[in-house]
């Protein structure tokens, strides 16, 4: 039981927390219904599947109506509903497709703007971002990199790191500032871009992990779409990194 518990509480996506597993309990309109009561590993597949259908059904929208107030809405409405599942995870079969729109209109609206600049780097971001995904999907299925709880602690680290980087950028910039580098198209600024790629590439391996391991743990099913937002959560993180790291790469 401890091996369990401390999957969750290991893993660096701020969605995926064991506390949340362990306090979710089963609807009683589904233990009336006599539904399955535990998620599964490809139910919260198929749950990823929708989730990422929606999604870039939204981003084609954003991407062909790139509206500031889109964009940011989406953004900061996506952000406000993954803190709400965080604390109501009963929540997530409702507010998960909403959260798919929202995050679909400030993706395709993002993307908007980087196409507007770069030529091609839209199809070379989703195509990397796909490669990226699946590479790191043989590697796990394949045994090729076992999610121990050092790798599970190191990528937590990694990327509460990046996270607080990000955050002095931003508080930074409201002062007309920014830090050095990490903007860059330099050789510093291109390596620090390959870096968190590669962070938010492993975070993929602990979302891996995460479904294995709550089936094992015996979740209730409305978790899969909770666990589904997590793996897209990830997934919206690499596909800004890799447009942020080819826009440098075009720079030079």
């Amino acid at each position: 039981m401890s091996r369990r518990r401390s999957f969750m509480s290991s893993s660096s996506n701020p969605v995926m927390r064991e506390e949340y597993y362990q306090k979710a309990q089963p609807l009683d309109a589904n233990m009336a219904r006599g539904e399955a009561q535990t998620m599964t590993v490809n139910g919260a597949v198929q749950k990823t599947y929708l989730l990422t259908a929606i999604l870039i059904i939204a981003a084609i929208v954003g991407y062909n109506i790139p509206n500031p107030i889109l964009i940011w809405g989406g953004a900061i409405g996506g952000f406000v509903l993954v803190l709400v599942m965080a604390f109501r995870t009963h929540l997530a079969p409702r507010l998960a497709p909403v959260y798919a729109v929202l995050e679909g209109l400030f993706v395709g609206g993002i993307s908007a703007m980087y196409a507007s600049l770069y030529d091609g780097i839209i199809i070379n971001a989703v195509l990397l971002t796909v490669a990226v995904l699946c590479l790191m999907l043989f590697l796990y299925q394949g045994g090729f990199i076992k999610v121990t709880e050092k790798l599970r602690a190191g990528v937590m680290m990694a990327t509460g790191a990046v996270m607080v980087v990000y955050l002095i950028s931003i508080v930074a910039n409201l002062f007309g500032a920014s830090l050095p580098f990490l903007h860059s198209s330099g050789p510093i600024g291109i390596g620090i871009s390959l870096v968190i790629v590669g962070i938010a590439a492993f975070n993929l391996l602990l979302d891996f992990d995460n479904f294995e391991k709550g089936e094992q743990y015996g979740a209730p099913k409305y978790m899969e779409w909770f666990s589904a937002v997590g793996l897209l959560v990830t997934l919206i993180w690499l596909y800004l990194e890799i447009l942020r790291l080819l826009a440098k790469l075009s720079d030079r």
